[in-house]
């Protein structure tokens, strides 16, 4: 599947602004993880599937918001009708449910889902606090210093998050700043 047509498929199914724009943070982190977890060898194939699994990991959210237990499970349903035939993927995809049924990932593709997820979340709410409410204002520096305060962004798992030094090797202000670049590089499309 290529990315046009994931993004199809994401915009025919979520139509909240706010949850597109999660998913758009979340992939472009994904693809900045694979090339820098795959090294030289990470092929435009393989960063490709992880953007898509990142692109559409939450995208049948709407429709399963009072049913988790269905959560990716239908988006990865979906995303197979459409044609994607690579397993990773697929599985991919639908491992983002299993992190909210207690479950844990598997491979490197997933931990870097389950890791970036709530991620993402965080730095745009560091971005919010910013005066000028922008990407562009935020630093590494400025998402370690709330990192400690419980109270900020407090729906956020910051231990999922700190797994990024265990399951992927990558310490937690790089992994920081890994993500916030790749955000920033879209912050139009997040509108941020």
């Amino acid at each position: 599947m290529t990315r046009e047509k994931a993004l199809d498929l994401l915009h025919s199914k979520m139509q909240s602004p706010n949850l597109r724009k999660h998913c758009y943070a979340v992939e472009t982190v994904m693809r900045a993880l694979a090339k820098k977890l795959e090294g030289k060898t990470a092929s435009a194939e393989l960063v490709e599937a992880w953007g898509i699994v990142g692109l559409l990991h939450d995208g049948d959210y709407e429709f399963t918001k009072e049913h988790p237990e269905k959560h990716a499970k239908l988006m990865a349903q979906w995303a197979a009708e459409a044609g994607e035939t690579n397993e990773e993927v697929l599985t991919g995809i639908e491992s983002h449910g299993w992190f909210h049924q207690g479950k844990l990932p598997k491979t490197t593709m997933q931990w870097a889902l389950y890791c970036c997820d709530e991620l993402t979340g965080f730095i745009i709410a560091v971005a919010l606090v910013r005066p000028d409410k922008k990407l562009s204002s935020v630093t590494v520096e400025s998402v370690i210093k709330k990192w400690s305060h419980k109270e900020f962004a407090k729906g956020v798992d910051r231990k999922q998050i700190e797994m990024c030094e265990e399951k992927l090797g990558i310490k937690l202000p790089d992994f920081i700043g890994i993500a916030l670049k790749a955000m920033q590089e879209i912050a139009n499309d997040l509108g941020l």
